[in-house]
């Protein structure tokens, strides 16, 4: 336990690190996502097979084969995604966005963005057409149809596979550890590295397993209290 308690400073800059990765990962992911099943169930044959052949493969890709062609390999060839140069400053260290946390977090919005558009279009495909058709029949554009009568629909049907995306998002995001992003799973290789012994390494694992282990079940949480209050206004 002592492990733990003499580098607490590092554990928590590193799951802040993690949270950051998981919070703008979420944030594009729902944004992109909604663009895809948008696209998908569109009127545009061309854009449909576009955004369909891009979920095909970007889904069935490994997250970590992106992520390394992002943050080591895109650089090198001229792509960089770090347009500015962002440290944050806490009392127990520094938080930094670098080019491979900027890279990181493109690579899992592109991934997860796949499994928004998929679980979107499930709940695209229980709203009655008749209300889509009636949308339409009062003047409504496609988009008009999407963001005032179908997407809102949608997003509530969707909300339980929505929610089991982004628990697994919040758990991919240790995949960075492979592009040197100080997350959680760094810190927890470094505390590994440097603990002598079996018994003392499981301390820290422990430790970093319990702290997952709360952050899922507050999504998990705040999934069902919305699931609730949206059914109640259903």
């Amino acid at each position: 336990m002592d492990v733990v308690v003499d580098n607490y400073q590092m554990i928590g800059v590193a799951f802040a690190t993690t949270l950051l990765l998981f919070v703008f990962s979420a944030i594009g992911s729902l944004a992109l996502g909604t663009v895809l099943v948008s696209l998908r169930v569109g009127p545009v044959a061309i854009m449909r097979r576009t955004a369909a052949v891009y979920v095909t493969l970007v889904r069935n890709t490994p997250l970590l084969l992106i992520l390394l062609f992002l943050s080591l390999a895109a650089p090198k060839i001229g792509i960089n995604f770090q347009f500015v140069k962002i440290v944050i400053h806490t009392g127990w260290g520094d938080i930094r966005m670098t080019n491979a946390f900027a890279g990181a977090v493109v690579g899992l919005i592109l991934y997860t963005s796949c499994f928004v558009c998929e679980a979107l279009r499930s709940g695209v495909n229980a709203v009655p057409v008749g209300q889509a058709e009636a949308a339409r029949a009062i003047g409504l554009s496609f988009g008009g149809v999407m963001r005032f009568v179908v997407l809102p629909q949608a997003m509530r049907a969707a909300l339980p596979p929505l929610a089991s995306t982004l628990i697994a998002l919040l758990k991919n995001t240790t995949v960075a550890v492979s592009v040197l992003v100080l997350e959680a799973a760094y810190a927890l290789k470094q505390l590994l590295d440097d603990t002598p012994g079996t018994w003392p390494k499981m301390w820290p694992i422990g430790v970093f397993v319990l702290v997952f282990v709360v952050l899922v079940e507050l999504l998990s949480f705040l999934s069902n209290r919305l699931e609730r209050r949206w059914s109640v206004a259903r």
